[in-house]
């Protein structure tokens, strides 16, 4: 394993300290985690599921099978899919970084992670022993790459990918032997270009692998959908022999998501009216923070989909941090996310409507 990181969020603590002492308290809107309930449907049917004396299935209960199986088909276009073709897990940041342990890769291998990019896909390439490189561009993903990460929508910057460049990737990544997976999770919360109305494309399309699943998988996880962050309830799902893969080293190391957990999943699954709930709550808390950011003087780049603004002021990133902090908001610095983005903010939706609008005020303010 190659030396980690030290954990980049305990540089914040001056900030975050800062951000306390405002009159009007903090307004943190530096993490994705979601603060509003957990629909009822679904923490029902948790309730009902807790005489759990067996162990639970590694594989996932046929119920929960068939949930993801009919999920992809309904909101994802994905048809054909069988049993062997997912696999339930505990939430998706522990796939992410242990993905590339799972499949082998290592020493003298390189894993291929956007540009803007979430920390964990350069620290599972760490924990395996291979090599991180940040790449949006397929031209640029050498001949030694091994595993390759999408991130549509992409966490900071609400990046969508085309069905054409979902194509162009895959494409590359089978020129190069490469799996090549698509963390999906932000896919239900579209905000432009028509992503309001239906979710943004998988790598599972039809359009953009036909039937052909060979070394392609795509992540998807309910915890922003469905408030259930605090469940861990997330799945894979694309080539069967992969998944085989991981479901045996998943036995092995007793990675297994509870029976409660399993039927909460289910539940989650079979109802996409709290989805539509839970949309537009984001929607009315962008329309409030936009604007606001936009007059203070930053400008929004991409953001087309998920949980979050990617906007620049064109100062350094902890510039702004610094200033905001003094307003009494606490943001993410874009440096967390990559190298490319000295200059870059990261602000979560994941506020109360009341924090939201008094962000607005303060940024209206200036104080």
């Amino acid at each position: 394993m190659k030396p980690l990181p030290d954990y980049p969020w305990d540089q914040m603590v001056p900030f975050a300290a800062r951000a306390r002492a405002h009159s009007g308290g903090i307004v943190d809107l530096s993490i994705g985690s979601p603060v509003d309930p957990t629909p009822e449907v679904i923490r029902q049917a948790l309730a009902h599921a807790t005489d759990a004396h067996s162990y639970p299935q590694t594989a996932g209960t046929p119920e929960l099978q068939r949930a993801i199986i009919d999920w992809y088909e309904r909101r994802r276009g994905v048809t054909g899919l069988t049993e062997k073709n997912v696999l339930p897990t505990i939430g998706s940041k522990e796939m992410v970084a242990l993905l590339p342990f799972m499949l082998g890769c290592g020493e003298g291998d390189t894993i291929v992670h956007p540009l803007a990019a979430y920390p964990t896909y350069s620290i599972g390439a760490a924990m395996a022993g291979a090599d991180a490189l940040a790449a949006d561009d397929p031209a640029d993903w050498p001949e030694t790459t091994k595993l390759v990460w999408l991130n549509s929508p992409g966490n900071p910057d609400g990046r969508v990918l085309s069905v054409d460049e979902l194509r162009a990737a895959v494409a590359r990544a089978r020129e190069l032997g490469a799996v090549i997976v698509s963390d999906e999770c932000y896919a239900e919360l579209g905000w432009t270009h028509g992503w309001d109305t239906r979710p943004t494309p998988s790598i599972l399309d039809p359009r953009v692998i036909g039937q052909d699943r060979h070394n392609v998988l795509a992540l998807y996880s309910l915890s922003k959908q469905s408030n259930m962050a605090g469940y861990r309830g997330a799945f894979a799902a694309g080539c069967a022999d992969l998944l085989a893969r991981v479901l045996t080293v998943r036995k092995h190391a007793g990675l297994m998501l509870p029976a409660p957990l399993q039927a909460a999943m289910v539940a989650a699954l079979g109802d996409d009216a709290h989805v539509t709930v839970q949309r537009r709550r984001y929607q009315a808390r962008r329309e409030v923070l936009l604007p606001a950011l936009v007059a203070a003087g930053f400008r929004i780049t991409r953001s087309e989909a998920g949980l979050y603004l990617w906007a620049t002021e064109g100062r350094p990133a902890w510039e702004s941090i610094g200033r905001l902090a003094g307003l009494g908001i606490l943001a993410g610095p874009g440096p967390f996310y990559g190298d490319g983005y000295p200059q870059h903010v990261r602000f979560s939706l994941t506020a109360t409507d009341e924090r939201i609008a008094a962000a607005a005020d303060r940024l209206h303010a200036g104080q």
